[in-house]
């Protein structure tokens, strides 16, 4: 699509599901090593800034590295709050058949880890008691994340190979009103520095006061080899999804991710895949995310770091302004990595972080780590009528009109949304109407879109992207050379320095040739 033509160039959701009432203070501890320097005042102003009594943050004695044995989880962290739970009445347990203890009920729901508690727990290969290994590529592992295995703390199993089922998958409930046994939500505030992790805390409670407003931007694979076609379904859905609550999306399909210099503005929402580590336009040094975005790359070892900025995918995009991403530790095989269509379909309805995150996975136990505020709820402002609330300009009218006119048809949709868009002169509306009809195939409609929301924004980079968009339609309608000549004309004008030469070669031209060298004397 688009991302195509900027290689010439540059080398029913509605919100009316689950209405989540706050998850309160009183249900999460925070757990951080008394041995790490920036564990300690992180913990505190952590528990400050959401008001978590003093009694719920706990300070472990553990390594210090990201990634320790089996064993060092067990003495160091596992049994110290599996002993505290039990003490403080955190959960109370009863008896069931086979001489079992189960947790009947708990008090704690949310577990914020904080920068300095390890990472990961490596595999062993020594027998581990009350444990079964089976057969194949999952059930013979037991290597893990630190916070999905202690997510399975309220199951008391000694199970350690393979994914344990989580009940929670694909809840639509709070966890304070599911019934049955749950894992404890474990999130991780954790990054590069301190500092970074201090503004992933400041960012999340700012943003969650009025929303996350701002525009989305998705990149599938188009990978369809050994069973990868879910991932391109998630992305798909997600694309719908955001739609129909009137967040404006930049969808790509193309097998690379988003080349480097790809125009990104005003990212609030990132979701793609599937390339080994951070690149294209957000390892650029001067991208930023807006405050408060979640970033997610699916990757099998996405997070196998969170202290090198430029490693992988989950501590960059947090190095880069991102508030909360989701990662992998080591290899969680895809269907078992986090479903994201569940997970941003859970967060538009107005759950925490910590909910959607866990109801978008399989299985805990396992290989995924989430890295952000628990308790963060980035679109619960969304389900508030209070008309005192600034509107976020383009935004919340964009928002406010998907929601009002979701049950309208389809064409009637689009031609009162463009009525509209124009009346507003709202750029970001105008370019997403063109990009939904462009994906219907009304290639011709999406062109006008494209040339009024060109005409409506005042940001280059805005303009360089509709523009690309709009070559894309045109060249779709076999109209090569006016796409050609639109993006030669407007780059020409407001951004020369970059090359045209790609594009030559992208519409068939054979690249100049260099002129040869003098013969030797």
């Amino acid at each position: 699509m688009r991302r195509g033509l900027l290689c010439l160039f540059i080398t029913s959701l509605t919100l009316t599901g689950a209405r989540a009432e706050p998850a309160g203070a009183a249900a999460t501890i925070v757990v951080y090593n008394q041995t790490s320097p920036d564990s300690p005042w992180l913990a505190k102003f952590y528990a400050q800034q959401r008001s978590i009594p003093k009694d719920q943050v706990i300070g472990l004695s553990c390594s210090t590295a990201e990634e320790i044995s089996r064993e060092e989880y067990d003495a160091d962290i596992a049994e110290p709050l599996r002993k505290l739970f039990k003490e403080r009445g955190w959960w109370t347990l009863r008896d069931a058949p086979d001489n079992k203890l189960v947790v009947a009920s708990r008090k704690i729901q949310f577990v914020a880890l904080i920068k300095g508690v390890p990472l990961k727990i490596r595999p062993t290969t020594v027998a581990y008691p009350g444990d079964q290994v089976g057969p194949g590529p999952i059930a013979n592992h037991n290597e893990s994340s630190v916070d999905s295995e202690l997510s399975a703390l309220p199951f008391l199993s000694r199970q350690i190979s393979g994914a344990m089922p989580n009940p929670y998958f694909q809840s639509f409930r709070p966890i304070s009103e599911f019934d049955g046994v749950a894992p404890l939500l474990v999130c991780r505030l954790d990054g590069p520095t301190g500092s970074v992790v201090r503004r992933m805390i400041t960012d999340s409670i700012a943003a969650e006061k009025n929303g996350l407003w701002g525009r989305a931007y998705v990149d599938a694979s188009r990978n369809t080899s050994n069973g990868l076609e879910i991932g391109d379904r998630w992305m798909a859905q997600i694309v719908q999804d955001l739609h129909k609550v009137g967040v404006p999306v930049v969808y790509d399909d193309l097998p690379a991710v988003f080349p480097d210099g790809y125009p990104v503005t005003d990212c609030s929402l990132y979701y793609g895949w599937y390339a080994p580590g951070i690149c294209g336009p957000f390892s650029s040094p001067t991208f930023r995310f807006l405050p408060g975005a979640i970033a997610v790359h699916i990757h099998s070892f996405s997070a196998n770091t969170l202290r090198d900025p430029r490693a992988n995918w989950v501590a960059p995009l947090l190095a880069q302004g991102a508030a909360a991403s989701l990662g992998n530790v080591y290899e969680p095989y895809l269907q078992l990595t986090p479903h994201l269509d569940i997970f941003d379909d859970r967060l538009l309805r107005g759950l925490t972080f910590g909910e959607s995150a866990y109801m978008s996975v399989q299985g805990v136990s396992w290989m995924t780590t989430m890295v952000g505020d628990p308790l963060y709820r980035p679109f619960a402002a969304w389900q508030q009528t209070d008309s005192s609330k600034p509107p976020f300009g383009d935004w919340r009218v964009y928002h406010d009109f998907a929601v009002k006119n979701k049950s309208m048809p389809w064409a009637e949709y689009i031609q009162l949304a463009r009525q509209t868009a124009a009346r507003t002169r709202n750029g970001a509306m105008m370019e997403d109407i063109g990009s939904m009809q462009a994906r219907d195939g009304n290639f011709q409609g999406a062109t006008a879109s494209y040339q009024q929301a060109r005409a409506t924004y005042a940001k280059r980079d805005d303009i360089i992207r509709v523009v690309l968009e709009e070559g894309d339609a045109w060249m779709k309608l076999n109209k090569r050379k006016r796409a050609v000549d639109l993006v030669r004309s407007v780059l020409r004008i407001i951004s020369p320095d970059l090359p045209s030469v790609p594009l030559l070669q992208k519409v068939g031209e054979e690249p100049p040739v260099a002129p040869s060298p003098p013969p030797p004397r």
